[in-house]
């Protein structure tokens, strides 16, 4: 996948800012930052470290955004979501991923703490010929403290909840969880530090009578919960020159690897299972492993079952899967 064409042009604009050496470094140090996942200070600080994160950054937590969001799109096809409020809005990513999934989106609210990430957001969104982008409410506010933003049909809390103090992150969510009218999305890092993040909010929606709608099959007890393994999917998307360059990569793409809930006030038609790994395809047989409520289990299709092998050959890892006997 790509970024939309509007987002990667105004990216450009913003990076070419900045001096070429000042960004390279600034590029290396917000790897090594993350690496460490030390958020006590705020790692973004400066013009360089704005524009590093613009490119390096932004691209990945926009596949991430875009690949949740079309798991909503898949399993209510028929539900308008007309209304989003993002809560730790950044460079405004995840309205950019929400108006493409979702083009009757109609209004968003953007809240964002640091000032700096404000005017620089905006100068991005406006740049959008599509009204809910470039018309969006952008909001400064510390999400530690309450707000009155209203309900909204879509609530994301995309790449903030690792950020902060578990006991925040969890009265965060049950906060945001009294603006959703319809869903609420939580993506985090997909590193089993990331996972527990996930995996405390999932626990939380649960309390608080939340439907898990993806990509838990069911509100069950996680089977990975407690174990060395973790729950977590990926998407690729497409380097331009100067990723690859800044990153000193020599694939022209790469994977982007989350965790990610969507809890929703009402039930929807649950998959009998998830794919939580890799398929593995042979040659006369395809190995597949999934989530099936109480445990991860694992089955061999054989080319002898023909209408599920070729079920199977199309199948990739985080699609869901129904045929489990």
């Amino acid at each position: 996948m790509r970024l939309p064409p509007e987002l990667l042009a105004a990216i450009q604009c913003e990076i070419a800012r900045v001096n070429r050496r000042a960004l390279a470094r600034a590029v290396e140090q917000l790897s090594e930052d993350y690496k460490t996942a030390d958020f006590r200070a705020p790692l973004i600080q400066d013009e360089a470290q704005r524009a590093a994160y613009l490119a390096v950054r932004v691209p990945a937590t926009y596949a991430a955004n875009w690949r949740v969001l079309t798991e909503i799109r898949k399993l209510a096809p028929q539900v308008e979501v007309l209304s989003m409020l993002d809560l730790g809005a950044g460079p405004g990513t995840a309205l950019f991923a929400a108006a493409e999934v979702f083009p009757e989106l109609e209004q968003a609210t953007l809240l964002e703490l640091a000032e700096a990430w404000l005017p620089l957001g905006q100068r991005i969104t406006r740049q959008s010929m599509q009204p809910v982008v470039s018309q969006a409410q952008w909001v400064r506010h510390d999400l530690r403290a309450g707000w009155n933003s209203g309900l909204h049909d879509l609530v994301i809390i995309s790449y903030v909840l690792g950020e902060l103090a578990p006991s925040l992150a969890e009265a965060l969510l049950h906060r945001a969880w009294k603006c959703a009218r319809q869903f609420l999305v939580v993506i985090e890092p997909g590193t089993p530090r990331g996972f527990s993040v996930v995996h405390m909010a999932r626990a939380t929606m649960i309390a608080a009578q939340a439907h898990i709608l993806a990509p838990c099959p069911h509100n069950l007890a996680c089977p990975m919960a407690g174990t060395r393994d973790w729950c977590h999917f990926a998407q690729r998307l497409e380097r331009t020159s100067q990723h690859r360059q800044l990153k000193q990569a020599a694939l022209g793409y790469e994977d982007e690897k989350f965790s990610y809930i969507v809890a929703g006030r009402e039930p929807l038609p649950a998959a009998a299972a998830r794919i939580v790994r890799h398929p593995q395809k042979h040659s006369g047989h395809i190995r597949l492993t999934f989530c099936a409520g109480r445990s991860i289990e694992t089955r061999t299709v054989t080319r002898s079952q023909a209408q599920l092998y070729k079920l199977a050959r199309r199948a990739e890892w985080g699609d869901v899967w129904d045929s489990v006997e």
